[in-house]
């Protein structure tokens, strides 16, 4: 079992550093001149020529990847073009602001969606079913900001209940940070919770199907207690994969939100660094993208190991 979760952990290993080239390559051929971009029009020869010095494009590429990748392993990626500021210093407040909305929305989504998918698949074919599925394929087919759109029309605009705008700033208290992100978080979890709650049934009701659920019956169980006691143990592996792949979309995949809500992650940071050339502050926020992706996946692959016992031993 030990080789099988270093082998895990090797693997992300491997797999974020053939990102991390990935990355410093899609930045790197992005059309344009950097230098160019940052200084505008009226920038000389001379200026320009100074400038690719500082940031360092007078070197060869892989040079320049080997520095930036020395640079992160020790927590020190680069200065930002636009306002001269440690990057790290500007990147971790925002993180946390990303964790914590994807966090406050996990609470209420993994609880939310795999206990309705437990009840979905205990009533298989009957009204909460049917009703489950189609409220899931409206909220997949959705796009998110038009969701968070209508969030902000029935609880903003309407209702009066929550503020348009998740600003939250250093300082602020933990209850009326809170409040000023349960719309967002409200937006993530309808987005995440549709993928959970089907993924949960559908993995119980395939393990149903078993002999010893058969036999389960044959001895006079109900389906609930079959579920909760046999079928549901044996259809964790599935739905630890598929919450462990939401919740890194709850961090990757705010951008659209956090532009919507106006809220200072991370999202928002990269989208205005897209907006403003800033290559290293790029390159910083799809590392922490990916990071935490392959960190929650080798994570949810550990998990499986643990409760799935015939992963354990070579067939």
């Amino acid at each position: 079992m030990l080789r099988l979760i270093a082998n895990r952990l090797g693997l992300g290993v491997v797999t974020l550093f053939a990102v991390s080239i990935l990355i410093f390559v899609c930045t790197q051929i992005l059309p344009g001149d950097v230098a160019s971009a940052v200084l505008g029009q009226g920038a000389t020869p001379e200026t320009l020529a100074a400038f690719r010095k500082e940031l360092g494009l007078n070197v060869p590429a892989y040079q320049r990847y080997f520095n930036w990748l020395w640079g992160a392993l020790h927590g020190d990626l680069g200065v930002a073009m636009t306002n001269k500021r440690v990057i790290i210093d500007e990147l971790l407040p925002r993180l946390y602001n990303t964790l914590f909305l994807a966090g406050y929305a996990a609470l209420i989504a993994i609880p939310l969606s795999v206990g309705l998918g437990i009840l979905a698949a205990i009533n298989e074919g009957k009204f909460v079913d049917k009703a489950s599925n189609v409220l899931t394929l409206i909220t997949i087919s959705v796009p998110e900001f038009f969701i968070a759109y209508l969030l902000i029309i029935l609880f903003v605009v309407n209702l009066e209940w929550f503020p348009s705008l998740a600003t939250v700033f250093p300082g602020i208290s933990f209850s009326e940070r809170v409040y000023i992100t349960t719309l967002p978080a409200l937006a993530l979890t309808l987005l995440v919770a549709a993928h959970m709650l089907r993924m949960t049934r559908s993995s119980v009701l395939s393990v149903m199907s078993s002999p010893y659920i058969e036999m389960a019956f044959l001895k006079g169980a109900t389906r609930s207690r079959v579920i909760a006691r046999h079928a549901l143990p044996n259809a964790a592996a599935p739905i630890i994969t598929v919450v462990a792949l939401n919740i890194a979309y709850l961090v990757v995949g705010v951008v659209v939100l956090e532009s919507v809500f106006v809220y200072p992650g991370i999202g928002q940071l990269m989208v205005d660094a897209v907006a403003k050339r800033d290559v290293p502050v790029i390159q910083a926020c799809g590392l922490v993208f990916a990071g935490v992706f392959v960190i929650l996946n080798t994570l949810a692959d550990v998990l499986v190991i643990m409760v799935n016992p015939r992963l354990r031993h070579k067939r």
